[in-house]
């Protein structure tokens, strides 16, 4: 079985730069936490039922530093597009971009975190499905192939859903669903002898990644106002009035 995982590269920080855009470069950074819970998931399934994993991100050239730890903790070869344009993608651009470095690689499953901890849109996986003409099912807490097809397990808010899912297919994997291994020594050693593919825009048959959304300002968040403290014989009679006010009562 033959897994595609989609990783992040976020900055421990999030600071705006005068574009109003994330920094990115320059900057300290990790593979995004959330998405170790679906490399986990990848390696376990590629143990138990072979083939391999590969690890597909976008982003500067720091955004390497998240395909190496997840080499390190066990995947096979990664693809790391870089390019100056992508600078501001939005989540179309970016879904557009990775469902093309998806589509050069032979896959059975692609998996991915639920959203990413700095961008939150939680819509790039399910995005992808759609351009890859593919399943997706979100949110999911196990998944067991069978032949053309998977068992897969979905949380939900009374417990989970089970679905019979075509594959190939897209899934997102919830945290603590399963419990993400540390890089060894020797991963670590090994990750620098695999191949890690880096095509271009053009490789890739991408000529336009203007972006549909942008930023057009940023202001500060305002300061919470002090709360009102009642007492006395009065308090009753006054929280009767604040609640009136919100139209809660």
């Amino acid at each position: 079985m033959d897994v595609v995982v989609c990783t992040k590269y976020v900055p421990s920080d999030t600071t705006l730069g005068a574009d109003r855009l994330v920094v990115r470069s320059g900057v300290d950074g990790t593979l995004d936490p959330g998405d170790e819970y679906g490399l986990e998931l990848a390696l376990q399934l590629t143990e138990r039922h072979g083939g391999e994993v590969t690890v597909v991100s976008m982003g500067p050239e720091e955004a390497g530093q998240a395909v190496q730890r997840a080499l390190a903790m066990g995947a096979q070869r990664g693809i790391h597009v870089v390019d100056p344009a992508l600078r501001g993608a939005d989540a179309l651009v970016t879904s557009r971009v990775l469902a093309a470095a998806i589509a050069r690689v032979p896959f059975d499953l692609v998996v991915a975190g639920v959203e990413s901890t700095d961008g939150y849109t939680g819509t790039v996986p399910v995005t992808i499905a759609e351009l890859l003409a593919i399943s997706s099912v979100t949110a999911i807490r196990n998944l067991e192939p069978s032949g053309d097809r998977a068992r897969v397990e979905r949380m939900t808010e009374g417990g989970y859903d089970v679905y019979d899912c075509p594959l190939p297919a897209v899934v997102t994997v919830t945290a603590g669903a399963v419990e993400p291994r540390y890089p060894s020594l020797k991963g670590i050693m090994q990750a620098k002898q695999k191949l890690v593919d880096r095509p271009s825009l053009s490789d890739l048959g991408i000529a336009d990644v203007t972006p549909t959304q942008r930023v057009t300002s940023v202001t500060e968040a305002p300061a919470k106002a002090g709360g009102e403290i009642v007492q006395g014989d009065e308090a009753v009679g006054r929280v009767v009035d604040l609640l009136a006010e919100a139209k809660v009562i």
